[in-house]
């Protein structure tokens, strides 16, 4: 096993002094983190870059309440560098990949970040750094949503809206390898695309209404919210749940789904060590396969916001950080 070469004592990492659009990230040199207990030290050769990262620059740490400096980045792949005290599970010169402290950034727009050591997991056989670092948050969340909260079962229906996007093309990919039959809303563009990841309905959203098209759907995955909550609890049937990868704020239908005898229920992702052991088993099966948009070198973020802010692309953008990032 190849060993990682000796940290330094400090880092590149892309910063924020201030909340606003993407030319407020920098590139500074910080202090290299030290794992503790039960931590790893991972050199990073890959972060994911996904909307609650530019949502997090524009309007300021959401989840935490906490204010700039800070170091943006949810999706890690890299090597182990060193293992803090207790751990057993890794050691250095370990591929891992993991979405470490969500909802608290773990700072992967950077080289080097420290994590608890469950919070990542053993890089799939054959996926490069790349793909790995696109993986963790947007697959945990589709796993999380559809495995976990909604139990999706074979023969069930499954509705999936913005289907082509980072968590979307994800989610069809993981209803089908449970056995659902996959209903995808996308751009007509992109439907020769998933039908190819496994959709068996294709919707074109800007042609077609999906209350009205679509009846009898076990579950409804929406990443979208606003107008698509209430039509989307029309396409339910008796005992259906519709999950919102968005907070729910007044418009929020639970009174009404429960009202109709369906669920409505909101869902945040977590860091999740055997979920991500099941993501990775899928990928070395070939039965999932995480497609990425653009990549940008580190010092380039905030085009990598730019592009991502449009809501054209599809699948995922990552940062590559050092050299060789695709090294399988």
């Amino acid at each position: 096993m190849p060993q990682p070469h000796p940290a330094p004592p400090t880092m590149r990492a892309v910063s924020q002094d201030r909340p606003g659009a993407p030319d407020v990230l920098k590139v500074v040199r910080v202090p290299r983190p030290e794992p503790g207990r039960g931590e790893i030290l991972v050199r990073v050769r890959a972060a994911g870059v996904n909307p609650a990262d530019w949502k997090t620059r524009e309007r300021g740490m959401f989840a935490t309440g906490a204010t700039p400096p800070f170091v943006l980045g949810f999706d890690v792949a890299g090597t182990v560098a060193a293992v803090g005290p207790g751990v057993t599970i890794f050691r250095p010169g370990d591929e891992v990949f993991g979405m470490p402290r969500f909802p608290y950034p773990a700072g992967a727009y950077a080289e080097y970040v420290t994590a608890p050591a469950r919070h990542f997991a053993p890089r799939p056989r054959g996926l490069d750094a790349v793909r790995a670092g696109a993986l963790p948050l947007a697959a945990l969340t589709a796993w999380q949503a559809l495995v976990d909260t909604a139990r999706v079962r074979p023969g069930q229906r499954v509705l999936i809206h913005a289907a082509a996007g980072g968590v979307g093309h994800l989610a069809v990919q993981i209803a089908k390898a449970r056995g659902a039959h996959v209903i995808a809303t996308a751009s007509a563009a992109k439907h020769a695309l998933l039908r190819t990841l496994g959709a068996d309905e294709l919707i074109d959203y800007r042609t077609q209404d999906v209350a009205a098209a679509v009846r009898d759907v076990d579950v409804v995955l929406d990443a979208i919210g606003g107008t698509h909550w209430t039509r989307s609890l029309r396409t339910l049937r008796p005992g259906g749940i519709l999950v919102s990868l968005l907070p729910p704020d007044d418009t929020f239908p639970d009174r009404q789904a429960e009202e109709a005898g369906v669920r409505a229920v909101f869902m945040l992702v977590e860091p999740d060590h055997q979920g991500l052991r099941e993501i990775g088993a899928l990928v070395e099966d070939g039965r999932l396969r995480v497609l990425v948009d653009a990549l940008f070198p580190l010092e380039q973020a905030a085009r990598a916001h730019t592009l991502g802010e449009t809501g054209r692309t599809t699948g995922k953008i990552v940062l590559t950080v050092g050299t060789d990032p695709g090294r399988p």
